[in-house]
């Protein structure tokens, strides 16, 4: 099988390099049928793997593909961990990627209007941004397959990186270079704790194998660290561990580079935010579950931080005018729950929303973009209304995707959310009150932000000008056909997954869960059939809240909105200051503007003062030659011209000679 990994892995990396290196050659055509073809080969082998796993019991592979160096007993290597939680990444990240790959054809098809007129880099921005896209997936999967720490980060910096390129892809509007430097920034803040995080680890357990460290780390459960009075070694390394994760999986506070992420074209921002560069925090987490088991302390921080960005990042959507950051403030408040999950030790659950997340985000965003397209690259839902008539099949895949986001009963998300929800009310570790009380709030706020949005972009009275309705048609079929797949998936995946993937421990080992923590285990045991957990979620209190919050949403922005279209504004003007706080989004950016912004532009305009100018310029090179100049303009005085003044110089001279010989 480790041909079938490199390949696997490979594939897309061979197309990135074609379409990367010769675009311009293969034309547009070439590009996107090779990298489409690797990754195709990449989404077959990958759901290969997942149905050898399923009906031919194949063994879990841990193998080393090649040795980088070793260096004081600690072996760097390129490596291969596939099990059943890396089969499940593999599947989902390739098969996402697949269908934004198909439908980047549609919606970059007119790339070149987007680029000044003679634009150098608007050259060939075709094939370029279908190699970055294939090079992101090739990053992604070398993040999930790696079987050690070295591997892991490389996987974790190669997604950030690209991910800078994709966000400013479309690098001559100052507002795509803003959001990529600021992605880039806000990401470096939790990669230092990551890389520290795996420095501790190298640094106690002399190894950089997570089979190596996982079978270590009960030894080392006691071991403190002379750090704030002395800290669990274990606690230590989970937190900043996971202060990595905060960064690529957007948690409160360094979630503020998600929204600004949506100035890159709308395919990026379904790879990035359905099931590549987001999910890798949460997919890290569940990966290392051995270590964080060890540190209670940890998984409290973990469950608060998720619990936290679920409602409040989704109240911020519920104030969003612009189409792609209502969806993207949604992704951040899932990802909420996501992480939630792990700190409540529901792992499984977790990864399943994860996997259901995936399909029924990215149909959302690839639903916006067909919007987009059809309105002409206009993403103001206030001047949008009405386009269910014009747009059938987008109209109808975005239906299903706000259903499952809702997690209404029947679709994806309600299987993986009720999972989690109810997994939270069950754990007793310290901070899962609040979760609990976070995570039921959160179901009525998505109900109506998802709501809102699908009302007043489909329905109601049109509120584009008439040259926008005039022009008004359904995309592509190559828009449309990932967008019907990705409906299919989020309508019908929770009935088949959720049995495999909470009930039947799928995840066989690949997640370490201590038996104290196993708050899955009501679940498993009053388990009767997907039939009976969907009829029992009918009668939680999530349920009532995501009924009457969508009902409301009906009410307010489909009923009340035909007859009085400033219901929206009226609504934010009545809720006065909170309003005011949910759009200045809490205060983040305003802070990271004035304080780590202003204050390093401050900080380095006094070092560029004080320290380049005042002591280096002025001082060393300049100085110096002022004051070579200044002590030859006293010493020409010594040269006058006259003989007896030479003369009384010598005889002084001679004399202090004399004098310091017969001294001494």
């Amino acid at each position: 099988m480790e041909n079938v990994y490199l390949t696997i892995v490979l594939a897309p990396l061979l197309g990135a390099i074609i379409a990367g290196f010769f675009g311009g050659r293969i034309g547009r055509r070439g590009a996107h049928s090779v990298t489409i073809a690797g990754v195709g080969l990449s989404t077959a082998l990958s759901l290969l793997v997942v149905a050898r796993f399923i009906w031919g019991d194949l063994p879990v592979y841990n193998e080393a593909v090649y040795t980088w160096m070793v260096s004081d007993g600690i072996r760097f290597e390129v490596g291969f961990l596939v099990d059943r939680l890396t089969a499940l990444m593999m599947a989902t990240v390739t098969f996402v990627s697949l269908m934004v790959h198909i439908y980047t054809i549609g919606y970059m098809a007119d790339d070149e209007h987007n680029w000044p007129h003679g634009a150098l880099t608007g050259k060939n921005s075709y094939q370029r941004f279908f190699s970055y896209i294939s090079l992101f997936t090739f990053s992604m999967l070398m993040l999930v397959m790696s079987n050690n720490f070295m591997q892991l980060f490389f996987g974790w910096e190669a997604v950030g990186l690209v991910s800078y390129l994709l966000i400013g892809f479309w690098s001559t509007r100052e507002t795509a270079i803003f959001a990529n430097m600021k992605a880039f920034l806000v990401n470096r803040v939790g990669d230092f704790g990551f890389i520290l995080g795996i420095a501790a680890v190298g640094m106690y357990f002399n190894s950089m194998d997570y089979a190596e460290v996982f079978a270590a780390a009960p030894a080392h459960a006691e071991t403190q660290v002379a750090l704030f009075g002395g800290v669990s070694l274990m606690t230590l390394i989970c937190i900043l561990l996971f202060i990595g994760a905060m960064g690529k999986s957007a948690q409160v506070p360094l979630h503020v580079w998600l929204p600004d992420s949506m100035e890159g074209p709308t395919p990026i921002s379904a790879l990035i935010h359905a099931a590549t560069m987001v999910t890798a925090g949460v997919f890290m987490v569940a990966r290392m579950s051995p270590l964080f088991e060890m540190s209670e302390t940890a998984l409290s921080f973990i469950l608060i931080i998720g619990a936290t960005t679920a409602l409040f990042m989704g109240l911020i959507g519920l104030v969003q005018n612009d189409i792609k950051r209502v969806i993207a403030y949604s992704t951040l408040s899932q990802l909420g729950y996501m992480i939630a999950a792990m700190g409540a030790s529901a792992y499984a659950a977790g990864m399943f929303h994860l996997m259901t997340h995936a399909f029924f985000k990215a149909l959302l965003f690839l639903a916006a973009g067909s919007v987009i397209l059809a309105m002409h690259h206009e993403q103001d839902i206030r001047k949008m209304g009405g386009l269910r008539q014009y747009l059938p099949v987008t109209w109808l895949t975005f239906l299903v995707g706000s259903l499952a986001l809702t997690g209404f009963p029947g679709f994806a998300g309600s299987f993986s959310k009720d999972a989690i929800v109810e997994a939270v009310e069950q754990s007793s570790i310290f901070g899962s009150h609040y979760a609990s009380g976070m995570l039921t709030i959160g179901v009525a706020v998505t109900g109506l932000y998802s709501f809102r949005l699908y009302f007043l972009v489909f329905h109601g009275k049109g509120r584009m000008d008439d040259h926008a309705r005039d022009h008004l048609r359904e995309s592509p079929w190559v828009v449309t056909l990932p967008l019907i797949i990705l409906a299919v998936l989020s309508a019908g995946i929770g009935w088949f997954a959720i049995e495999p993937l909470l009930i039947d421990d799928w995840f066989q080992g690949a997640i370490y869960v201590a038996p104290v923590h196993d708050v899955l285990l009501d679940i498993r045991e009053d388990f009767e059939g997907p039939l009976q957990f969907v009829i029992h979620g009918v009668h939680s209190e999530v349920f009532y809240l995501s009924s009457g919050a969508t009902l409301a949403a009906a009410l307010i922005w489909w009923l009340v909105h035909a007859g009085f279209p400033r219901i929206d504004e009226q609504l934010q003007w009545l809720g006065g200051p909170f309003t005011k706080i949910l759009q200045a989004k809490y205060g983040f950016d305003d802070f990271n503007q004035r304080i780590f912004a202003g204050g390093s532009r401050m900080l380095g305009r006094a070092l560029w003062l004080g320290g380049d100018r005042a002591i280096i310029d002025d001082g060393v090179v300049n100085g110096s030659a002022h004051r070579v100049a200044a002590l030859a303009q006293r010493a020409r005085h010594l040269q006058t011209g006259y003989l007896y003044h030479y003369a009384i110089a010598m005889i002084v001279g001679l004399v202090g000679l004399l004098t310091f010989f017969v001294v001494l």
